[in-house]
């Protein structure tokens, strides 16, 4: 099905998932301890709070989220629902886990740092959920355009 309706929604959408995942792994790719060490940066540390450091683990998070980048990226150029489909529910289904675990860690930042983290985290479930209403049948049909019925048959007479 062609995406004609909230391109420039749909397109904003990818973008920010793009950017936001692709800047964290690249990141995680080109220098594991310092992502483990300053992430998101500042005065804040989100990662090191939760030891031990492993750079296998972080460089295959890197490299799952770069992975995650480039479907988005696609998604956002080809503009294509299945492609769009396929990259939304591949963020929803790694970002649901990844957020539910945070929820269950805040105990160790700030009250400060619990909402932003947690919000950024909840933004990798709520974007895709979006994108997914964003390209249904019922958000591309025109205003005043009916719905495709439903086909039924009637019993033969006898």
């Amino acid at each position: 099905m062609e995406i004609e309706r909230h391109r420039g929604l749909i397109r904003f959408a990818l973008g920010y998932l793009t950017v936001a995942l692709g800047l964290v792994a690249i990141w995680i790719l080109i220098a594991p301890q310092g992502f483990y060490d300053e992430f998101p940066g500042g005065s804040s540390h989100w990662v090191s709070v939760l030891p031990p450091y492993n750079e296998h683990l972080e460089r295959d998070f890197g490299a799952a989220g770069l992975g995650l980048a480039v479907l988005t990226l696609l998604a956002a150029v080809w503009m294509e629902r299945r492609v769009i489909q396929a990259a939304a529910i591949s963020v929803l289904v790694a970002g649901a886990p990844h957020l539910a675990y945070h929820l269950t860690t805040t105990e160790t930042l700030s009250t400060g740092d619990n909402v932003a983290s947690l919000t950024g985290l909840a933004l990798d479930v709520l974007v895709p959920v979006a994108l997914l209403y964003l390209v249904s049948d019922h958000a591309q049909r025109r205003a005043g355009t009916p719905a495709p019925r439903a086909v039924t048959t009637k019993p033969k007479e006898a």
